[in-house]
């Protein structure tokens, strides 16, 4: 999940890895919420599938008890998912399920709502009133007749890297590791009238398993020596990928910095862009909050090109490159 302390761009639907398990764990981590909307703004319309991060999965639909105020500011203070000290936060229950809402200046419940992209529907039941105000302390409640909460997992495609290798005879190739499927965990609000589907609302969607990449070992041994420079090839799998890739060569970087950009983004969003992360992280590359990326575009919240321009700015102005990146979120889990 992306760190964005110096927040190169602006700052969200709903919402991963050792600092950022004590995020995920400790603020359930900061922000499940961003509201039963969560991270988007048409949180009470249709939404599409999902996506986060984690080597570790996150429940979705953690009880507040398991929420710590310490570790959740602890977490501000640090920085953690661009954070800064002028970032509070609030509880928000909807239909028992916690989420945290990140953001500044909350005044009212009314306040953190709008924050949250949470809309109210006709029928629901909220305590304290629209006009309280709020603190850290505050649990907001939001009771709604007739939706319940559903959890699905779905596939994330795990890539195929080509190495480059000495030790064997060139024109030759061997499988080092097979590839597998990560899991993707979604949790929706589902509304329903007797049989009668009426809507299903993305409430979290995060990585609980992160793909096995598929590594193929090409030999160079015996003939020309390698070409120097990037010494992976990685197939994009997907839209979002190829989009990346051209991205990532536009910049002058090299295959090898896209093989490391697929492995962090498999394992921050599974590159889906309506992967909201139970710490209130976003999108492809894990914003927080998700509308930093307005600064790449309107289209922020539905946009692979949007969140991917976005996240490689991000990533060259606080790491240089993705692999410093993804360097920083094997030794942390964040970035």
């Amino acid at each position: 999940m992306a760190n964005h302390r110096r927040g190169r761009m602006s700052a969200v639907k709903a919402l991963t890895k050792r600092q950022w398990l004590r995020l995920a764990a400790g603020v359930t981590v900061l922000g499940m919420v961003v509201g039963a909307g969560f991270v988007s703004r048409d949180f009470y319309t249709s939404s599409e599938s999902s996506a986060k991060s984690g080597v570790t999965s996150y429940s979705a639909t953690q009880d507040l008890d398991t929420v710590s105020r310490g570790s959740t500011r602890q977490a501000i203070r640090n920085g953690a998912g661009g954070a800064n000290t002028n970032t509070s936060y609030v509880n928000v229950q909807i239909n028992g399920k916690n989420k945290v809402v990140l953001g500044t200046g909350f005044t009212n419940v009314k306040s953190v709502l709008e924050a949250g992209d949470i809309t109210l529907q006709p029928g629901d039941q909220i305590t304290p009133s629209l006009t309280t105000r709020v603190n850290e302390k505050t649990v907001i409640r939001i009771d709604r007749a007739g939706a319940q909460v559903k959890t699905d997992e779905s596939p994330i495609p795990f890539n195929t890297i080509e190495e480059k290798t000495s030790s064997l005879p060139a024109g030759t190739t061997k499988v080092k590791t097979e590839g597998q499927n990560g899991v993707m965990e979604t949790t929706s609000l589902v509304t329903a009238a007797g049989n009668k589907h009426l809507t299903s609302n993305i409430f979290a969607s995060f990585v609980k398993t992160v793909p096995v990449d598929k590594v193929i070992l090409v030999g160079t041994g015996g003939g020309t020596p390698a070409q120097a420079g990037s010494t992976t090839t990685t197939v994009p799998v997907g839209e979002a990928q190829s989009i990346a890739h051209g991205l990532v060569t536009s910049r002058g970087w090299g295959e090898d910095q896209f093989t490391c950009l697929v492995q962090l983004w498999n394992k921050e969003s599974g590159w889906r862009t309506n992967a909201s992360n139970p710490s209130g992280a976003y999108g492809i590359p894990q914003a927080l909050p998700g509308s930093k990326m307005a600064s790449a575009g309107p289209n922020w919240q539905t946009d692979a090109h949007t969140q991917i321009v976005w996240g490689l700015g991000y990533i060259q102005g606080r790491y240089g490159t993705p692999c410093g990146a993804w360097a920083q979120s094997q030794a942390t889990n964040w970035y």
